[in-house]
This record gives structure tokens, C-alpha cells and sequence, in this order.
């Protein structure tokens, strides 16, 4: 009879984790405006990750919308245009938030970043080294 007990107990344990879902991260894909406020991002799918780029300047960099991505340590990669670079990339969706880089065209440096929607209309960036992260909060574009 405790055999049978046990054999139940287990196959009830086994079938709640099975219909329990996983926590889902909420979709980060969208136009999201920089905490800074100069320009807009389009995050969607890139292949088999998230990446999000830079779709509009709302400040124009110093040397216009055709501004290159001098900063950048690779001189081979220091004539590409910031309009369209990517920013975010190599986002994959870890629970119930979305982990990958996020570039800085200002420093030419990436970092580990961790991203999470907040509400339908706020992301929260963080761009880390170690363990020490800045966060910032992104708005979503009108």
C-alpha cells in the first residue's frame, strides 16, 4: 500500500512540474528611446538571437547622420554608420529577462548587458563589467 502511496505521490509531483510554465520573458521587441534621449532603437529578431539598432538620431552626432563609428578600437570597423548599428546583440531570452552585449558608439567599448521590460512602455538597460552594472531606463518610442 505504501508502494502504491508513493508511486502516486511521485506521479502527481511529476505532473504539476510538467503543467507549471517557466517564467517568459516579456518581449523587448519594439522602438525604444535612450535614457539620454538622442536617439531611438529598433530591437527585433537578428538571426537566431535579439539585437536592437540604432534607427534615428534625435540628436545628430557630431559630424551628421552619416557619423562612423570612430571610437571603435578595429580600425576595420570604424567607417561603418552608426544609423543602423547595432547596439544590442547576441540577446537571447534567459527567464524572465533577455541577456547579450550592448555597444557604446560614444567609448567604442561592449559590454554584458541584462535587459528586462518593466512595463509596457519602460525597459531597464544594464550594461555591466564584472560585477558592477549601470542601469539605465529606456522609454518606448511614440
Amino acid at each position: 500500500m505504501t508502494m502504491r502511496l508513493a508511486a502516486a505521490a511521485t506521479l502527481t509531483a511529476a505532473l504539476a512540474t510538467i503543467s507549471t510554465p517557466a517564467l517568459a520573458a516579456d518581449s523587448i521587441a519594439g522602438r525604444w528611446v535612450t535614457a539620454e534621449k538622442d536617439a531611438v532603437v529598433s530591437i527585433g529578431k537578428c538571426g537566431e538571437s535579439t539585437c536592437g539598432r540604432i534607427a534615428k538620431f534625435l540628436v545628430p552626432p557630431p559630424d551628421g547622420v552619416d557619423q562612423r563609428d570612430i571610437n571603435n578600437p578595429d580600425p576595420r570597423l570604424q567607417t561603418r554608420k552608426l544609423l543602423g548599428l547595432p547596439v544590442l546583440f547576441k540577446f537571447t531570452e534567459d527567464r524572465d529577462l533577455w541577456r547579450g552585449r550592448i555597444y557604446d558608439p560614444k567609448s567604442g567599448k561592449d559590454y554584458r548587458s541584462v535587459v528586462r521590460r518593466k512595463n509596457a512602455d519602460t525597459l531597464e538597460v544594464k550594461g555591466c563589467i564584472g560585477p558592477f552594472c549601470q542601469t539605465q531606463f529606456w522609454r518606448r518610442a511614440r
